[in-house]
């Protein structure tokens, strides 16, 4: 049976648990021992394929019903499979309504970006090793972030944008403000190209639909800004290291020409980077009203703002009191995040396809108060407390700072919309050279060996020589 998603909880319309005819024929595909050997036309594997084919995808109670009836039907499968695919009924003592796994994010990135299927599926869930990147179309449009008030990122700007518009014909888009840039209009180069860019104000043109393809040009701000940018579906992002610290950007500009080819043509993998969709509830506003939400990257954060007092914030896992927090505030992150303000506030760093949500104090009160780490799947609560004495301030990947007053509400669970993070070679490699170069993870200097392996054994040799004459001066004593 189906559970229904952490963010239908919130009210939201926008995408279902689980991805559509997939997901619902490997729900009612379960084989039985007929049906493996091929036999007998009237098992559940034919009624199932019946089933898959008139079922509406987005009725998970028919879908439920559906897959009970050909269970009790089967004569085939045997009392074990019938009890295992009948769907499972809620008791009240069982009040759960989301699941405690993360939710099977949105395969889709802008117009025309995919994932592409292999043979690597487990029922919904794809093996991250796997995730490879594919076209439903030839991607027409790109939009390419630049690192702000940089002059060291111009050059490869001008190059990048000038290879895509005449070598590519690509729609080329930028902000406004690079097209006002007067660094940028005083170069001859730009402005043989300038015509033939597209520009957009943040927060005034939806750009939704519109980009296929986003090329960063800076550190990891181009691709936090990437994220703000799209609240909803991500077109796949590139991103060069042009940057100070670029742990998320993998790429090395000097042959960009081959490596953006590549992606192009769709030879890349890909690192589905999970989300935070955060609401704030106010307590003088209407709740039945659809609240605005946003979309973050790397962590929300929950601290005492200008107040000299500690933060005194109650923390909710599903609704059920976990603990209070008296310190300097909480971080909430994503496993991207981890390796950002949360790791300098003592947490672990968590590989970015690990489906979890880690939860960070600062500077706590408490010599016990550790972080931890809580399924994607939960809702978490943050409140103040009833006798804090002061606000508490909240902030979304270092933007848009709200207070958070008495009676107020901020809830965080995991979108379904992930931000599709090209690799220049795989998950697990650019992870841990990012950990290698921009932390310098387990540096240390190297323990000497000794000179010679006979030195060892001729060690070993005299200390068994001394206690055997020890011992035997014992015995003669």
């Amino acid at each position: 049976m189906k559970v229904q998603h952490a963010e239908e909880a919130f009210g939201s319309t926008a995408g279902r648990y689980g991805g559509g005819a997939t997901d619902t024929s490997a729900a009612i595909r379960v084989s039985c021992r007929r049906r493996e050997d091929g036999v007998d036309s009237g098992t559940c594997c034919d009624r199932s394929s019946a089933a898959t084919a008139t079922i509406n995808h987005s009725d998970t109670a028919t879908i439920a019903a559906t897959v009970g009836r050909i269970d009790d039907n089967c004569k085939n499968c045997t009392a074990e499979q019938r009890r295992v695919r009948k769907p499972r009924r809620r008791s009240g003592s069982w009040p759960r309504t989301r699941s405690l796994n993360a939710p099977s994010p949105v395969q889709q990135f802008g117009p025309c970006g995919r994932i592409m299927k292999t043979s690597a599926l487990v029922t919904t869930i794809q093996d991250p090793a796997s995730q490879r990147l594919t076209w439903a179309k030839n991607p027409l449009s790109v939009l390419v972030i630049k690192k702000v008030r940089d002059m060291s990122v111009l050059p490869p700007f001008i190059e990048l944008v000038r290879w895509l518009t005449q070598e590519k014909s690509m729609i080329v888009f930028v902000e406004h403000s690079v097209m006002e840039d007067t660094m940028l209009s005083s170069n001859s180069g730009f402005m043989e190209i300038r015509e033939k860019l597209n520009s957009f104000q943040d927060s005034k043109d939806d750009l939704t639909d519109k980009i296929d393809f986003i090329i960063c040009l800076g550190g990891d701000g181009t691709l936090l800004y990437a994220s703000l940018l799209f609240q909803k579906s991500v077109p796949p992002v590139m991103a060069f290291h042009l940057g100070s610290l670029g742990f998320l950007t993998p790429f090395k500009f000097d042959n960009f020409q081959q490596q953006v080819t590549n992606v192009l043509e769709g030879h890349a993998a890909l690192t589905l980077r999970s989300r935070l969709r955060c609401i704030i509830v106010k307590k003088n506003e209407d709740k039945e009203k659809p609240q605005p939400n946003l979309l973050v990257l790397n962590e929300v954060v929950i601290d005492r703002g200008p107040s000299p007092y500690l933060s005194n914030i109650d923390l909710f896992l599903d609704r059920k009191y976990i603990t209070s927090v008296q310190g300097d505030g909480l971080i909430i992150s994503t496993p991207t995040g981890s390796t950002a303000y949360a790791v300098a506030a003592g947490a672990s760093m968590i590989h970015p396809s690990v489906p979890a949500i880690m939860v960070t104090p600062i500077c706590p009160h408490s010599l016990s108060f550790r972080p931890i780490v809580v399924p994607a799947g939960v809702e978490l609560s943050i409140m103040l407390s009833p006798d804090a004495r002061s606000t508490a301030w909240v902030s979304f990947d270092g933007r848009n700072q709200q207070e958070l007053c008495a009676n107020d509400s901020l809830k965080v669970t995991t979108s379904i919309y992930s931000l599709p993070s090209i690799c220049a070679e795989d998950q697990i490699t650019d992870w841990f050279d990012s950990l290698a170069e921009c932390l310098h993870w387990n540096v240390r200097k190297r323990q000497k060996h000794f000179e010679e392996l006979s030195d060892l054994a001729h060690c070993k040799y005299e200390d068994s020589l001394n206690s055997t004459s020890k011992d035997t001066l014992l015995v003669t004593d």
